[in-house]
């Protein structure tokens, strides 16, 4: 039995990424692998392709990734990146993810894979992690911390699981800093919270928590190049989804994604690969 949250915000994206809608629209638009913020050769370039040289970007900045190492993916969507940590370091991954329905895709795609001996799956909020105090290598997370209604705690519960000497890398689209009041309103709509996260937000609350910031790559204007690119794409490919998703649904897209690009080329949001290490 799926499980149900008490918190209205984290049980609505839950239900959200259940629906037959987003699950379609990421499987057939996004890829169905990584379902993050791209890094771009070129702003034409395949959407899977430059969502998976994100993962390669972080996955080489890592100090720690091998046969040995024990990683948590927080907010693990499809599995993209257990999977090809699984498949290039030979990695044991927790892939944990709110969503019933994409944690199903990803436990079949681990069996096609052969590489479900390495990864477990497990259906979980990041609010509450189920696993002991210090027991992962690397806490890794892609562009899920923005639908939490506490960031403070999920970033509590990484460093509880996390171990003295370990590293925290993600990702994540934030408010700048220096945002004026209100400006994103639409966005906030769209992900029914109060606030976003910001560069300092990250910086400070880890810094109490007993973390170093090793770098802050920052890869802003791949934020609106991003979700233009996916613009396109779903414009492009709208007769494909007939069937599939809903014309409310890709509609409500649209206009979501209009909102991430007119945010991001205003100078409202700031996007890169934050990596942590903690003491």
């Amino acid at each position: 039995m799926a499980t149900r949250y008490d918190d209205q915000a984290i049980e609505t994206a839950r239900q959200y990424y259940n629906s037959e809608d987003a699950d379609n629209f990421y499987a057939i638009i996004w890829g169905g692998e990584d379902i993050h913020i791209g890094l771009y050769d070129h702003p034409d370039e395949p959407i899977a392709d430059a969502s998976r040289r994100t993962v390669e970007r972080m996955a080489s900045g890592a100090k720690q990734l091998g046969p040995q190492s024990y990683v948590l993916d927080l907010g693990a969507g499809y599995g993209g990146v257990a999977r090809y940590l699984a498949h290039q370091y030979g990695c044991r991954v927790v892939a944990l993810n709110l969503s019933e329905r994409e944690n199903e895709r990803n436990r079949q795609m681990n069996r096609e894979q052969g590489v479900d001996h390495l990864i477990e799956v497990v259906d979980a909020a990041f609010e509450d992690v189920p696993y002991d105090d210090g027991v992962f290598d690397v806490v890794w997370s892609q562009d899920s911390f923005l639908h939490s209604p506490d960031r403070g705690r999920v970033l509590r519960e990484a460093s509880r699981v996390l171990r003295s000497g370990g590293e925290f890398i993600f990702t994540d689209p934030m408010q700048a800093d220096d945002c004026p009041e209100g400006v994103l309103q639409p966005i906030l709509d769209r992900i029914h919270l109060e606030t976003m996260g910001t560069p300092s937000f990250y910086r400070e609350t880890l810094k109490q928590l007993g973390f170093t910031e090793g770098s802050f790559e920052d890869h802003t204007p791949q934020l609106p190049l991003h979700y233009g690119r996916v613009h396109r794409e779903l414009s492009a490919r709208e007769d494909e989804l007939r069937g599939q998703v809903s014309e409310a649904y890709v509609e409500r897209m649209k206009r979501g994604l209009e909102h991430w690009v007119d945010g991001g080329n205003n100078g409202y949001l700031t996007w890169g690969i934050f990596h942590f290490h903690k003491s």
